[in-house]
């Protein structure tokens, strides 16, 4: 007259090996099907609005989609250093055969927004003491170069054995 043993849990649940099993199972059998499945891209598009569009606006439409911070930048001016670094971005990409990555233009503007345009380029980016090549992809729209070149190495917590002790050993 236990409580345990008296509900009747009905059958017993699949082991997650047997729900893995029969899965694999499933995607063999439908791999047996004639047509091949199609692997479609996702359209890339910023804000809703499609890559191909992005590149024909103007530069005020498109300082309209970015956040407030990059749209006070190009709303202040644009200088004349990241005008320098597109057009050395556009000869770069101009000298490319088709196919093949373009040319890295070395730049320390970190704080150069990425633009439409860019997209494609390689960009050596400084970081304080190297540059680190970035080839700029359409997510990073409305991103700062500076966010994808890391200006310090980061450290590797949890070393056995070097508790207090790092490059210092006391003279006997």
């Amino acid at each position: 007259s236990s409580h345990f043993g008296s509900r009747s849990l009905g059958p017993p649940a699949p082991s997650p090996i047997d729900t893995l099993h029969a899965g694999l199972l499933h995607s063999v059998d439908m791999a047996d099907d004639d047509q091949p499945k199609k692997r479609t891209f996702r359209k890339f598009s910023y804000r809703g609005i499609d890559l191909d569009k992005l590149l024909d606006m103007s530069n005020q439409d498109l300082m309209e989609l970015f956040r407030a911070r990059q749209r006070r930048k190009f709303s202040r001016g644009i200088k004349r250093a990241p005008i320098t670094l597109l057009k050395k971005l556009r000869k770069s990409k101009r000298e490319t055969s088709y196919g093949e990555k373009p040319e890295a233009v070395k730049t320390h503007l970190r704080s150069m927004v990425i633009v439409p345009e860019m997209i494609g380029s390689v960009v050596g980016v400084y970081n304080g003491k190297q540059f680190i090549n970035v080839e700029i992809k359409p997510e990073m729209i409305g991103h700062y170069l500076a966010e994808f070149s890391i200006t310090y190495k980061p450290i590797k917590h949890g070393r056995a054995g070097m508790a207090g002790k790092g490059a210092f050993i006391p003279l006997k």
